[in-house]
């Protein structure tokens, strides 16, 4: 009996635990814009860790090799920042749009982002 009571108090803190955690992006998505081949396709996205425990980001998966994604190896905790930084291939020319799917401990399991923009080949580029 006493087994039976640990083991639910146990899973009863577990699913509280779970839905303790939540984060708040600063931008779910991050548009580039127009940017020369070649250039630089590191962007970086923010968040807040909004809930009272820990959050830990498990992994994070791209739409596309193309786009590779760098997840924060420590927990963040409650009231903290974190960031994801994204590496796009810009050598690739035209429009792009890739998805990214994080998956961590908050009550919702599943976070998608996404960055978007338009490669222009090295020559073509007009700045003001």
């Amino acid at each position: 009996m006493k087994l039976q009571i640990t083991v639910l108090v146990l899973f009863l803190v577990g699913i509280l635990n779970c839905e303790a955690q939540e984060f708040k992006f600063e931008k779910e998505t991050i548009n580039y814009g127009k940017v020369a081949q070649s250039s630089n396709g590191v962007r970086v996205f923010e968040f807040t860790n909004v809930g009272n425990a820990p959050l830990i980001i498990k992994d994070i998966k791209s739409s596309c090799g193309c786009a590779v994604p760098q997840k924060p190896e420590k927990p963040i905790m409650p009231g903290e920042k974190g960031q994801i930084s994204v590496s796009y291939d810009t050598k690739r020319v035209g429009a792009f749009s890739k998805a990214f799917m994080i998956f961590s401990n908050t009550k919702t399991e599943r976070k998608s982002i996404k960055i978007k923009g338009y490669v222009i080949k090295e020559n073509t580029l007009v700045t003001n």
